[in-house]
């Protein structure tokens, strides 16, 4: 009589799911352009193919199971990847790495070396101390799903394999129902979470604050695309007086003009109507989505219409209440941005929408550790080689964020000339 294989524990179950959205980002690129380098700040697509098994590899070696090396040279060569900085971008050329079915074949073997193991793990061997490893390299998969998905939104719309998506999903001439702010009341909020919750977390999660936050008003909905064309029509990109010193010097220096994403073209000498690119199509902007910007951009803007950004505290506090793993544009199930009021139920205490999903949301909040900080024993450098001053907290979450992590305590960060993220914002006073 054959039996049933025992039920796989649900955290070897979720790493076998993240494995499946990261593979499906790579089946979307030609094979031909796995080469490339869409965004200068970090790698080229291959070195994602070899890192994601390597970092899993080097993870669990000597900690939750021994892995003999089978290629030393690559658990290296694939161990850590690009975080973006100003300046210093690699200049790695595609010869410079091993040959596609080479990374391919590492892949593989790295999967069946792990996967022996977790069989086992499978077959009533106890997984609690196992917890917390599994726990980072499934996220730390999920984290470079995302990662992957704003990369190859960059690459040319020639070098992708278009897959089935969802009509655009827009409306126009609602400006006036974007607009209100919602007033909070003074009141406390808490930052982090308390290191004996028995919940997972990064380690700048941890150290649970509570700060009292005075009343202020924020924007009901994230500010949108229409709003800020209106900025760019008003001169927004061409006064310093709207800009930091640093975020105008690098305008100047990239020649920015406009989000990323946008584009027109001059017709008849005149210009053009704005256009979007999305992961598959260019298409005319939706005014009622998101805009995805960098933090400089976010910043003018807010200067621009008389407010601010959002301390961390203040998105905090605005976001009390708020279901964050109910309704909303999360988890992958849209590779664009809805209407910022797409999602009414997605609503805080304070009647806030959209505070989790179809974007992730700059704060004024430089990253810092949180009070009795712990950086992790087998990762020292993911958060503590950023607490330097140069990069800014980012809450929430977008399309390409998967739920695990629309968790309150989650803490994302970006250096404030990065536009590629999809990110936006809301505005205080």
């Amino acid at each position: 009589m054959n039996r049933d294989p025992a039920p796989r524990h649900p955290l070897v179950q979720r790493l076998l799911e993240a494995r499946q959205v990261t593979d499906a980002l790579f089946s979307i690129v030609k094979p031909g352009f796995l080469y490339e380098r869409p965004i200068r700040e970090r790698h080229r697509i291959v070195f994602y193919i070899g890192h994601l098994e390597a970092f899993d590899r080097n993870l669990f070696d000597q900690r939750l199971f021994d892995l003999p090396a089978f290629d030393p040279h690559l658990d290296q060569l694939f161990a850590f990847g690009i975080d973006p900085v100003d300046g210093g971008f690699p200049t790695d050329q595609p010869g410079d790495w091993p040959s596609l079915d080479a990374v391919r074949d590492y892949g593989s073997r790295a999967r069946a070396q792990i996967d022996r193991e977790l069989d086992a793990l499978t077959h009533g061997a106890q997984v609690d101390a196992s917890g917390q490893l599994l726990n980072v390299a499934i996220e730390h998969r999920l984290m470079h799903a995302e990662t992957l998905a704003y990369m190859l939104h960059q690459l040319p719309l020639a070098q992708k394999i278009s897959v089935p998506s969802d009509p655009v999903a827009t409306q126009t001439a609602r400006r006036e129902a974007l607009s209100p702010m919602v007033s909070i009341p003074a009141g406390s909020t808490v930052l982090g979470m308390a290191r004996d919750s028995g919940h997972f977390g990064w380690d700048n999660e941890f150290g649970e604050m509570h700060v009292d936050v005075p009343a202020f008003e924020i924007d009901r909905h994230m500010v949108t695309n229409g709003a800020f064309r209106e900025f760019i029509e008003a001169g927004g990109y061409r006064e310093p007086k709207w800009w930091s010193e640093n975020d105008w010097a690098w305008r100047q220096a990239e020649h920015i003009e406009h989000p990323a994403c946008w584009s027109r073209q001059d017709v008849n000498g005149k210009a053009g109507s704005w256009m979007l690119r999305t992961m598959f199509n260019e298409i005319p902007l939706p005014l009622d989505w998101p805009v995805y910007v960098s933090h400089a951009e976010a910043s003018a803007y807010a200067r621009w219409a008389g407010k601010t950004l959002p301390t961390e505290e203040q998105w905090q506090r605005a976001a009390h209440g708020a279901p964050h793993a109910a309704s909303g544009n999360f988890d992958f199930r849209s590779w664009d941005p809805q209407p910022v009021d797409a999602y009414p139920d997605n609503v805080s205490s304070f009647g806030v929408e959209g505070q989790f999903g179809n974007g992730w949301e700059w704060t004024s909040t430089v990253f810092d550790a949180l009070p009795g900080f712990e950086a992790f024993p087998f990762y020292l450098g993911y958060s503590a080689n950023f607490f330097d001053g140069q990069h800014y907290v980012i809450k929430g979450g977008s399309a390409r964020t998967a739920k695990c992590m629309l968790r309150p305590a989650f803490r994302n960060w970006f250096q404030p000339h990065y536009q590629y993220v999809y990110a936006g914002f809301r505005c205080v006073r």
